[in-house]
């Protein structure tokens, strides 16, 4: 008889629970994931619960273009019975209710469930609030002013008569689509505050995956919907960075893969907490062994038939031995991430508007320069039992920043009351007291697009050559993966090794696409 197969998982993130998952439902073999955090489940898409107030790191909307995702988030977590089975989602030219075809509660699951959220989201750029993604509306070419609005079009105009060629920098691709003078105003400042580098020194490839299809033309098509009054969550006609409604967990994204991490323990798989891969000892071009270390520095060796990885590439090199060749690690050494901080604030009430009404924000984008934060997220919007205490105003300011700087090492209380000041001078605190802060901080959120980002394909192109080695997730794939793209490449994975497909090129290719790999009917 046979010896029973194991695939150890290097991370508890979307990506190595959707592994799990996937393989316990379709293999025999065992499934062993290694989540270094001792408490959390969901990696970059956990909720830390802050003494009951819940803080989502980022903000995960709960949407994608693929109905295998949205089918496999509702196995999990119904939706909510009583949310809005009216609104209407888009599916290759057929229109169809949001919720149909999806389970939903009955009631007897508590707070287990999926609500239909509204999303509003604005920019905040000179003291004014703009729609986000821009839109040609009354409002905004109002605020532009003309002198501006007419540098707007004349830009956009020659940018589309004569558009940069090749397109290789992030400046490119937003001039391209956008012109100098929009380019200018709503792209370039923030873009450089989230990197920390110029637009020029980034590669396109970062617009092509996170602003796919968008663009002043499409700002335009997505105006005439809303003036034909066709529904608000246009699904897999519109971009989804145009979707104005979500689905969203209760207790935050967290909730959703706490109830993954048990339903994988319930069926044999092993979730073990505080435990990180140290080694993968390779023979040839197959990884034989993994190296573990528990939290309290216990050491073990397990056989690997398969590994599937979604902690970063740099990291990732230099566990595996022998060692990759010297031309590779030179290349993945010097692989950039960029890291985030969040300052929670609770508020005694809600933050206000400027006119003195509750802020219906779920987060914004803040093109300030002479302030440091990057976006608001107002979590209570999100879902008020994010909240503790009913009443209360729950948000976070989020800080790119660069692990060691100034910010990263700052003391918690002093960032506390530094986000506080930068709330005030954001307008909306009003008199409203904070009653308590809190500071998390996330390494390598982002995966650079800059640097040695430019060689990659060495990297991915030797890693590739192991056979049972598979680079899944955001930072599994130096790839700047939203959780379902994360999730789909997971998912393919685990299809190519029931299939017996060898390559990983639809992997790759996962995000790459603008319908990236949706289920067809």
């Amino acid at each position: 008889m046979n010896e029973r197969k194991v695939a150890v998982i290097v991370g508890g993130g979307p990506a190595g629970l959707t592994a799990a998952v996937e393989l316990l439902d379709r293999t025999d073999i065992k499934v062993i994931v290694c989540e270094q955090d001792p408490v959390y489940v969901g990696g970059i898409s956990r909720t830390v619960n802050y003494k009951g107030n819940r803080i989502d790191l980022g903000g995960h909307r709960f949407f994608s273009k693929s109905d295998r995702v949205m089918k496999w988030w509702n196995r999990f977590l119904p939706v909510d019975a009583a949310a809005d089975a009216a609104i209407d989602v888009t599916y290759q030219r057929s229109t169809r209710a949001l919720t149909e075809g999806l389970a939903r509660t009955t009631g007897g699951e508590g707070d287990a469930a999926m609500h239909v959220r509204p999303r509003k989201t604005r920019i905040i750029h000179g003291n004014r609030f703009f729609a986000y993604p821009i839109e040609l509306s009354l409002d905004t070419l109002t605020k532009l002013g003309l002198p501006k609005l007419l540098r707007v079009g004349f830009t956009y105009v020659w940018a589309t008569l004569f558009p940069r060629r090749p397109e290789t920098t992030l400046e490119d691709f937003f001039i391209n689509r956008f012109g100098t003078e929009l380019y200018g105003t709503f792209f370039k400042s923030y873009t450089e505050k989230v990197w920390g580098v110029p637009c020029s020194s980034l590669s396109a490839e970062w617009g092509a995956q996170r602003v796919k299809g968008l663009s002043i033309m499409r700002a335009v098509l997505h105006a005439a919907r809303k003036v034909a009054r066709i529904g608000p969550l246009s699904g897999k006609s519109v971009e989804t960075s145009l979707i104005k409604q979500f689905l969203y967990p209760t207790l935050g994204p967290g909730q959703l893969w706490e109830k993954v991490c048990d339903d994988v323990r319930a069926r044999g798989g092993e979730v073990r907490m505080g435990v990180e891969v140290t080694g993968l000892r390779r023979d040839g071009t197959r990884v034989v062994e993994a190296t573990l270390r528990s939290a309290d520095g216990t050491v073990e060796t397990q056989r690997a038939d398969y590994v599937f990885s979604t902690t970063d590439i740099r990291h990732l090199m230099r566990m595996i031995q022998p060692e990759p060749p010297a031309d590779v690690l030179a290349v993945s050494d010097k692989l950039e991430y960029r890291d985030f901080l969040t300052v929670g604030l609770l508020l005694e009430r809600p933050p206000l508007d400027k006119d003195g009404t509750p802020l219906a924000d779920t987060w914004m984008y803040v093109h300030e320069a002479e302030l440091t934060v990057g976006r608001v997220q107002l979590f209570h919007n999100w879902h008020p039992r994010l909240v503790a205490e009913p009443g209360r105003g729950w948000i976070g300011l989020e800080y790119f920043v660069q692990e060691g700087d100034s910010l990263w090492t700052m003391d918690d209380r002093a960032l506390i009351e530094f986000g506080r000041r930068e709330f005030e001078a954001l307008g909306f605190a009003q008199g409203i007291a904070v009653l308590d802060g809190t500071v998390i901080r996330q390494k390598k959120a982002y995966p650079g697009y800059f640097g040695a980002y430019e060689r990659f394909g060495t990297v991915s192109g030797w890693l590739d050559g192991i056979e049972n080695l598979y680079l899944i997730g955001r930072n599994g794939m130096h790839r700047y993966n939203n959780q379902d793209h994360s999730m789909l490449t997971a998912m393919t994975a685990i299809d190519n090794i029931v299939n017996g497909v060898r390559s990983r090129e639809n992997i790759w290719s996962v995000n790459t696409e603008q319908d990236y790999h949706e289920e067809k009917k």
